[in-house]
Formats: C-alpha cells, sequence, structure tokens
C-alpha cells in the first residue's frame, strides 16, 4: 500500500523520492527495469513514486509503462517528451517530480531491492548531503577482452557504467553516472538543469551530462555521498565490447570536453578556441606516431583512442569557430539591412 502523500503549500501532493526513469524504444528491458523497481523495500514511512520519461519512443514503451500504472496507480506515472535527447527527458522528469529527493537510473538496469533505500536515506536524513551515487555493477559475467587495457574501471565504466568504489561509505570525489545517482530536488533549482547540449539521443553519442551536473555542484562546495550498498546491475551490450564501438565513444568523448568548458574569453580580439585547434592540431602527429608504433596491443589500442578523442577535440573546435563566424556575418547582414536576420 502506498504511504500518503503531504501537500506542499499549492495543494500538490510531495513525497520523499521520485525515481525517474527515461526511456527510448526498449519496452522489453524496460518491462525489467521497472518489475526490478516495483520490488523495492523501503521503510514504511518512506513515500516514493517511480515516474518514466517516455522519449520519443515508437514501440510499445508506453503500453508497458500504463501497465505498471494499471498495477499500481499511486506509485507509477508515464509522461511522454517529444523533444529528443536524454537531457531534455531528464529535465522533463525534474520539472513533473514530487519527490524533495529524486533518483536515476537507466531502462536497462535491475536494482537490488535495496537499492532505493540505501540510495537515499542518508540524503533524507542529513540535509548535507545534495546528492548520493552507489554501485553499478555488471549484469553479467564481463571478461575483458585482450586487447582491452588493464585500467578496468575506466572501461568497464565506458561499456557499461561500471561504478565501484568500494564497500566502504563516505564523500564523493568524482561525479557520478547517470544509471545509479540522487539529488535533492532543490540543486536543479538553484543550479539549472541537465545541459541539453549534452546528453545522448539516437543520431549522437555525445555525453557528459550526467557528470558535467555532478561536477558542476562539486565546483560551487556541495557534497556527495558515495553509498556502496545501493547496488544497480546494468547490461552488458556486445556491441560495446568492440574496437569500432569505443572508437566512436572517445571520438565523442572529446567533443563533449569542449563543449562541456566553454567559451572563453578572447585575447587581444582572437578567438581563444584558434590557439586550443593549433595546440591540438600540433598534437596530433607524435600521438598517431607513438599509436601507430606500440610494441604491445593494449598500448596501441589505448593510443588510438587517444587519438580519436583528440580528432573529436578539433572537429568541435572547427564547429564552434564556424558557428561564431556565422553569427558575426549574420550581425553584419542585420546592421546593414537595419531589421533582424531572423524574423
Amino acid at each position: 500500500m502506498t504511504p500518503p502523500c503531504a501537500l506542499d503549500r499549492q495543494g500538490i501532493a510531495t513525497l520523499d523520492v521520485t525515481v525517474i526513469l527515461c526511456t527510448h524504444n526498449r519496452c522489453e528491458e524496460l518491462a525489467g527495469a521497472l518489475h526490478s523497481i516495483s520490488a523495492s523495500q523501503v521503510a514504511e514511512s518512506l513515500t516514493w513514486e517511480v515516474l518514466v520519461v517516455d522519449n520519443n519512443s515508437t514501440d510499445q514503451t508506453r503500453n508497458v509503462v500504463e501497465e505498471f500504472c494499471r498495477r499500481d496507480p499511486g506509485r507509477f506515472r508515464y509522461i511522454f517528451e517529444p523533444r529528443q535527447g536524454l537531457s531534455y527527458a531528464r529535465n522533463t522528469g525534474i520539472a513533473n517530480a514530487r519527490g524533495e529527493v529524486l533518483a536515476f537510473t537507466d531502462d536497462d538496469v535491475k536494482v537490488e531491492h535495496t537499492w532505493l533505500q540505501n540510495l537515499t536515506a542518508e540524503m533524507l536524513n542529513n540535509g548535507g548531503w545534495a546528492g548520493a551515487a552507489g554501485r553499478t555493477l555488471p549484469a553479467q559475467k564481463f571478461t575483458p577482452p585482450a586487447w582491452l587495457p588493464n585500467d578496468f574501471d575506466t572501461w568497464a565504466g565506458i561499456i557499461f557504467a561500471y561504478f565501484d568504489l568500494g564497500d566502504e561509505a563516505g564523500e564523493l570525489h568524482c561525479a557520478p553516472y547517470g544509471a545509479n545517482m540522487a539529488y535533492r530536488r532543490a540543486v536543479f533549482a538553484k543550479y539549472g538543469g541537465f545541459r541539453t547540449d549534452l546528453g545522448r539521443n539516437p543520431g549522437d553519442k555525445i555525453g557528459n551530462e550526467d557528470t558535467e551536473f555532478g561536477r558542476r555542484l562539486m565546483l560551487r562546495g556541495e557534497q556527495l555521498r558515495y553509498e556502496p550498498s545501493a547496488i544497480v546491475y546494468h547490461r552488458v551490450l556486445h556491441e560495446r565490447v568492440t574496437q569500432k564501438y569505443l572508437f566512436s565513444w572517445w571520438f565523442d568523448f572529446g567533443r563533449a570536453t569542449i563543449r562541456e568548458r566553454g567559451g572563453r574569453p578572447d585575447v587581444y580580439g582572437v578567438p581563444r578556441d584558434y590557439f586550443a585547434l593549433m595546440r591540438r592540431a600540433a598534437e596530433i602527429p607524435g600521438m598517431t606516431l607513438r599509436w601507430m608504433f606500440a610494441i604491445h596491443p593494449q598500448e596501441r589500442f589505448h593510443n588510438k583512442c587517444l587519438v580519436w578523442k583528440e580528432a573529436g577535440q578539433i572537429v568541435e573546435l572547427c564547429q564552434r569557430l564556424e558557428d561564431r563566424k556565422r553569427t558575426k556575418a549574420a550581425g553584419v547582414q542585420e546592421a546593414k539591412s537595419g531589421r533582424p536576420s531572423h524574423p
């Protein structure tokens, strides 16, 4: 039975926790994720809901969610977000959530029964924590291929959002991943939502929207908590355990790092992006030689990934300079014509 809700000053029901789960065309995996969340074991006093944000799916996603809504109308809610992109979907979830703490997870995971309780308990009991993150482990046995470097945490984090900082709870000093994190609703009002120029969509794998938000909070002095007992099991997709996928990921990661950094003041009227572009272009030959002449296959693969990252940064810098040029040209044209170039 769903515990009764409190009411805010506007008469809108408020809860302790809202689980926000964004999804796009993964109705079969989604059903498993929702089933695991529905079996959550929480304190009797905890009031909570699950808000599924359908990010423009064309499969049976709505039917799957509505079935859960019929089974437990006080627990599950469905909302449709037509703007494509994970950040749009998450921000829509934030705007429509009723919880004071917002927990995020993915549509292709299974959560332990105690995940929600353990992830949010300290935040609800201690106002000092702005956010929290738990462990994300593989849902099936994962044996790294021989060509993958030995830094398991980094590469598994790329492949299936692996996040495991050990058995001891305490303050986080790195940004969590979106598969297993929670924040107070108030921090989104204070610092803004997830950046919409970052975040995956079907035509673009650029990410960093989750880690950028965590870094944004920590840079402003907010404290995030690591809770190892809040465990999520993430599916390992075979198509991600390929060199082709990882090269593509590093390329998009390079693009994301430039976007996250944002614009910087010009130097004597010259855009800083020009200097950054020249520096990275000068580094490419040396990085390419280190890739091509590395003896060990793991080192060779790692060095090639760094070249792809550098290439992504160069592409993004070129795009920003081109956008700047177009904006400037449009402004000149507007000034000449005496009317806006975009009515």
